[in-house]
């Protein structure tokens, strides 16, 4: 059997998130539109009769603000030295840019293959998809330039043939019906940060951490409890809404995705937890799952 391990990286907001889902088939990372939503190095598994990908997908890499924007980049360079396959994603949509130039020169740091992947090409002309091509292939000896969009689910298979050439026969690293590595009480605390993104204003999401504090299962139900942890009484007045009506569509759109992914009723309650500076304190940075890279 073929195994490896392939980083996704880039800047934040690329679709490396949306990408992964597809690719693996189920909804393994949150995703948004704003940037930055991921914040953890996700692992999904991808299976087929002959081979086994594990993608990891990193944090956006930007230039920090705080201990955690320092984290998530530390995060981001991990995946780049720990896999045996990049993927480096970059928004077709967009100019090429000096964040762009900045994740080629960290890039030049490695030995392995990268792969480019121009993503939402859906919002691209063929000769605008050919000029991007022309623009990224003299920066860097990517192996294989692949124009996808991950949105649309284009080029997506395609994109899997060219990864297996890189793959050599190896161990199986996880069961057939493994798509994650993290666990349960990870991946329902991101359901509900997703919601988070989706229905509150662009400043609130970053100053967001969701934890699970309690997962129960009963014969014919779950009952879970997520804190949504934020950085002041502004931001919490925000999630909760009038009279409760904000962390109440938070609450039901959750609820949703839950019933859906454990294939059960599920008992959700959400409270709202206020940490004053959590970003900057390494205390609660390791309380939340953000440990650090050295």
């Amino acid at each position: 059997m073929k195994s490896g391990f392939v980083g996704l990286i880039g800047r934040p907001n690329v679709g490396k998130s949306t990408l992964l889902n597809n690719m693996v088939g189920k909804k393994v990372a949150i995703t948004s539109d704003k940037p930055q939503t991921t914040r953890n190095l996700i692992q999904g598994i991808y299976h087929d009769n002959d081979t086994q990908i594990v993608f990891v997908d990193t944090p956006g890499i930007h230039k920090p603000n705080h201990k955690l924007g320092k984290y998530l980049n530390r995060q981001a360079y991990y995946s780049i030295n720990d896999v045996d396959v990049i993927v480096f994603i970059v928004d077709g949509s967009q100019s090429l840019g000096p964040g762009d130039k900045y994740v080629i020169d960290k890039l030049k740091e490695v030995s392995k293959p990268v792969i480019l992947v121009i993503n939402k090409i859906d919002k691209l002309k063929r000769d605008e998809i050919l000029l991007k091509i022309e623009a990224y292939k003299d920066l860097y000896n990517f192996r294989e330039i692949v124009p996808v969009s991950a949105l649309k689910k284009d080029n997506i298979k395609t994109l899997l043939t060219v990864l297996k050439k890189y793959l050599t026969q190896n161990i199986k690293y996880y069961e057939d019906n493994q798509f994650t590595n993290k666990p349960l009480e990870f991946v329902l605390a991101e359901i509900v940060r997703e919601k988070v993104f989706k229905l509150t204003s662009e400043e609130v999401p970053h100053s967001v951490a969701c934890v699970t504090e309690h997962l129960e299962k009963n014969k014919n139900s779950y009952t879970v409890n997520v804190v949504i942890v934020v950085d002041r009484d502004s931001v919490k007045k925000i999630i909760v809404g009038a009279h409760g009506s904000k962390i109440k569509q938070i609450g039901i759109e959750a609820r949703k995705d839950i019933e859906e992914l454990l294939g059960s009723n599920v008992y959700l309650e959400l409270f709202v937890k206020v940490v004053k500076k959590w970003r900057d304190k390494e205390k609660y940075l390791s309380e939340f799952g953000y440990k650090e890279f050295e």
